[in-house]
């Protein structure tokens, strides 16, 4: 039987998470984009090693749950699929305005954008669409959209933009094939600017990684 496939737009809700308070002592801000399978109020504790006086912490949620393995106890979230790419990336990238507009931050700043896994690939887009400048750019462990260009990254100063990518040595989900692709994207998008920090060990978030890059 024929059948259409066909979109409506609605009003929805999602939730994010921050930690700590934004005072007069605050000198950083970080929007984090959790990996796959996290909730966000699991995800924040790799920062729980920052200085609370001076960082503040904002995660957004992946909009997309389900349930973690067949016992249907634990709950994760996933940004995108395949399914609907370019509908999902516009929807996520509205839900990510939203948070930043009710935030409503002080200038003066140092802001650090920062993804995991799954995660790069939203902080990456949200640089290139919305085209805002951040102090740092952390890109741990995950792969740049293909889509993206030199060009969507002119507006960067990397002098006043410090980028940074960190992976361990034995992440299972980096092959040989897929570095040697990563770095291309990485020397063609960042000028040959952005350093890299590999750690020992696999496809996992360090506590003390992330307290070092401030």
């Amino acid at each position: 039987m024929p059948h259409s496939e066909k979109t409506v737009a609605y009003i929805t809700e999602n939730s994010y998470l921050t930690q700590n308070t934004i005072t007069g002592s605050t000198k950083n801000v970080w929007l984090v984009f959790h990996g796959i399978g996290y909730l966000s109020r699991y995800f924040v504790k790799y920062f729980n090693a920052l200085d609370p006086e001076t960082n503040y912490i904002i995660v957004p949620q992946a909009p997309s749950k389900y349930y973690l393995g067949n016992e249907y106890k634990y709950v994760g979230a996933s940004w995108l699929t395949k399914e609907n790419t370019q509908m999902e990336i516009g929807n996520v990238l509205n839900y990510i305005d939203a948070v930043v507009q009710v935030e409503n931050l002080p200038k003066g700043l140092n802001f650090i954008l920062f993804g995991f896994s799954q995660g790069v690939s939203i902080a990456m887009r949200w640089l290139a669409h919305r085209k805002i400048a951040y102090k740092t750019v952390v890109l741990y462990a995950g792969g740049i959209p293909n889509e993206l260009t030199k060009e969507d990254f002119d507006f960067l100063d990397f002098d006043a933009t410090s980028v940074k990518i960190i992976y361990g040595d034995a992440d299972e989900f980096l092959t040989p094939d897929r570095l040697k692709t990563e770095k291309v994207k990485i020397d063609t998008l960042f000028r040959g600017k952005a350093e890299i920090i590999t750690f020992s060990g696999g496809h996992e978030v360090k506590p003390k990684i992330i307290k070092s890059l401030v």
